[in-house]
């Protein structure tokens, strides 16, 4: 599944052959095929990987005692593949932009992740006692998304440590720092 994420990351989805996958795997195309039947059907999975990242990822975060914290760290870790980033842009942004291009149901899981991308920024500026919590919550995830792609267009991993500067005094403001 790994290997498929990055495969997908790096070539996006309608580039990408099983074969490529296993290639990258270091497995046999028919164990490929033994998994997973389609390429659907493996993008499906790619989508539910991102997912549980997320998870993972947030409740590590958890563990900051402070929600301005934890939101800065999300920051501070999305600069930290500002490389990766410059070459193939946001690991899920791309395959979620991909996606959306097609009408078959996979569109919509990836909504999901990003929307618990979301949910997840949006309960960290509540507990910062803001009211406008959900707005600010699109504003931080708007931002990251955008520095990704800017950082990937112009193949320069400064826009996403510039702009994550910013947005880690930006989020020192919110939290009355």
């Amino acid at each position: 599944m790994r290997a498929a994420v990055q495969v997908f990351h790096e070539q996006g989805v309608e580039k990408t052959t099983l074969g490529d996958i296993a290639r990258a795997a270091d497995v046999p195309l028919g164990n490929v095929y033994y998994y997973f039947k389609t390429k659907d059907l493996l993008v499906e999975a790619a989508v539910d990987a991102h997912c549980e990242q997320l998870d993972a990822l947030t409740a590590e975060l958890a563990a900051l005692p402070d929600p301005a914290d934890r939101l800065k760290a999300l920051v501070a870790g999305w600069v930290d593949q500002r490389e990766t980033a410059a070459r193939f842009g946001c690991p899920f942004g791309t395959l979620a932009t991909e996606l959306d291009k097609r009408d078959d149901g996979l569109d919509r899981a990836a909504a999901k992740v990003m929307r618990a991308l979301l949910d997840w920024v949006e309960s960290q500026f509540a507990q910062l006692g803001r009211v406008d919590a959900a707005a600010l919550a699109v504003e931080l995830v708007a931002a990251y998304q955008g520095m990704s792609v800017l950082t990937n267009t112009l193949r320069d991993p400064g826009v996403m440590a510039t702009q994550g500067e910013r947005l880690l005094s930006w989020i020192d403001g919110i939290a009355g720092r």
